[in-house]
């Protein structure tokens, strides 16, 4: 196939799945093989696709002007593709755990479950293949539509309350802000297409805009981009912890959270372009926003007796990383940026995975009540454990490299402060995450240790390959490292590059 049709291929699929659901909802059997079969199939297209694009290949597809300078076009870049390989990929694995989670937990509306999951693969595609702004903003309102559902999942009045914070945070910053910025920018540099170095570095040289305009409309792009939760934006988050343990895994890993910090940084590297940010330092005030909301997110972790709540607003600390990589707009902070998306993603969804295992095979959601799991459960507590030690940063997890190439970033720009705040966050990360799995191996005084009861094998499994997944992005990050090369526009700092190949 060349690779025009492999793009075609890739935005199809999901969709073939989500019909596949409808017709075969009733044959659960069938319907579930199908999703699990196409999810494998879209991860051979998007691999087959790779290959060509990190040879340099930009493959194009045009559905041609909605409007006078707003057209639905993809075109298919190196961020884009990583992107794209890690929603796919996990994909496979969180289809398979949602089968044994939701049938173990005997939930409700598994069709419209596993549709609105095929919908949301979709729109998390087409936002990474993207090739403009108005693209992107589309496949980013698919988004949020296809997963509103799932927050209200089990149609209580709990639920629908955190379905309308999500909905309403989502709708209202993407509409008041991202719409207004994109508008803008197509009024400034007369189109909208991604393109290396950016599109407004002509309009900054021929003076139509100046530094304080310059730094509203990047204000309006990083908080019209709700998704990517930056504070005070970020209560949608915690609240769609309402819907079942799979589709947290959606929001924090897979897909939600995901397109918010890759659209920014997309928006970053090729609409702006961070030789553009970096010289007129329109992006400082939005460092200082970012360290702050990695700081608060850790902080109020800390607090929640609730594992799930805890993930919550890790990720809303976590995802500040990839805004800070951004902002900093350094050639390290962007590839770390781009890493910490592959590595959060692998790290963070073992992380949900283990909590929705917990909650299926134990029936616990409350960390004070985990005391002593661990000798039921070994193999979720021992991934989570593996898990953790990625996300705080440490080696041998994935998240080790990404966490360096943003503290690189730092330096280079001269801010000590945050290189200071990286390093307080992965302290803070031991503190709230460690102690899980630590309380969890912990035989409760005067009791017999439990029995043996891990959840379903379709839980455990998946998990157990994720929790591998990001041990081995810490040995294959060259891989990584030399995909977003690229992007990084000039050289990285040679001390940087030589240690993480070697």
């Amino acid at each position: 196939m060349t690779p025009e049709n492999l793009v075609w291929a890739g935005l199809i699929l999901p969709l073939i799945a989500a019909v596949w659901v409808v017709v075969f909802g009733k044959a659960p059997n069938v319907r579930e093989a199908g999703s699990i079969v196409v999810s494998i199939v879209l991860f051979v297209v998007n691999c087959c696709l790779a290959g060509h694009v990190f040879a340099g290949v930009r493959p194009e597809v045009d559905f041609g002007e909605m409007m006078p300078g707003f057209s639905i076009a993809f075109q298919v870049e190196p961020l884009g593709m990583l992107f794209a390989l890690i929603a796919s990929g996990l994909w496979i694995l969180t289809t398979i755990y949602a089968i044994g989670y939701m049938r173990g937990h005997h939930e409700v509306n598994q069709t419209r479950f596993f549709t609105c999951f095929a919908i949301a693969i979709f729109a998390a595609v087409a936002a990474a293949f993207s090739g403009n702004l108005f693209t992107l903003f589309v496949a980013y309102e698919v988004m949020t539509v296809s997963t509103y559902p799932l927050v209200t999942h089990h149609g209580d009045e709990k639920a629908k309350s955190g379905g309308r914070v999500y909905l309403g945070i989502l709708l209202s910053t993407s509409v008041a802000f991202f719409m207004l910025a994109i508008v803008w920018t197509w009024h400034l540099a007369g189109t909208l297409d991604f393109k290396p170095g950016g599109i407004l570095r002509e309009s900054w040289e021929a003076g139509k805009i100046d530094k304080i305009p310059l730094m509203i409309l990047l204000g309006l792009f990083a908080y019209g981009i709700g998704k990517a939760a930056l504070m005070p934006f970020h209560r949608w988050l915690p609240s769609a912890m309402v819907a079942p343990t799979p589709v947290s895994a959606l929001l924090h890993a897979v897909a939600v959270v995901k397109v918010g910090v890759f659209s920014v940084l997309k928006v970053v590297v090729y609409i702006f372009g961070f030789d553009l940010v970096r010289e007129t330092e329109i992006s400082d005030w939005l460092c200082y926003v970012a360290g702050a909301s990695i700081l608060i997110g850790s902080l109020v972790a800390m607090t929640k007796d609730n594992l799930k709540a805890r993930l919550a607003y890790s990720t809303v600390s976590q995802l500040a990383y990839i805004t800070l990589g951004a902002a900093l707009a350094t050639s390290g902070s962007v590839i770390g940026a781009g890493m910490h998306i592959a590595m959060h993603a692998v790290g963070k969804i073992t992380l949900f995975f283990c909590a929705g295992a917990v909650y299926v095979g134990a029936h616990k959601a409350n960390i004070s009540d985990m005391r002593g799991l661990g000798r039921a459960m070994p193999f979720t507590f021992g991934a989570f454990l593996v898990a953790a030690i990625s996300i705080i940063g440490l080696p041998p997890g994935g998240g080790a490299w990404s966490k360096w190439f943003l503290a690189v970033g730092a330096a280079d720009r001269g801010m000590v402060f945050l290189v200071a705040t990286l390093m307080i966050s992965s302290l803070l990360n031991i503190a709230y995450l460690i102690p899980i799995p630590i309380r969890a191996f912990m035989t409760p005084a005067g009791e017999e240790p439990m029995k043996f009861k891990e959840a379903p094998l379709f839980c455990v499994v998946p998990l157990c390959i994720t929790a591998v997944g990001s041990v081995l992005l810490f040995f294959f990050a060259d891989s990584i490292y030399q995909v977003l090369l690229p992007i990084a526009g000039d050289a990285v700092s040679v001390d940087a590059a030589e240690v993480v190949k070697s």
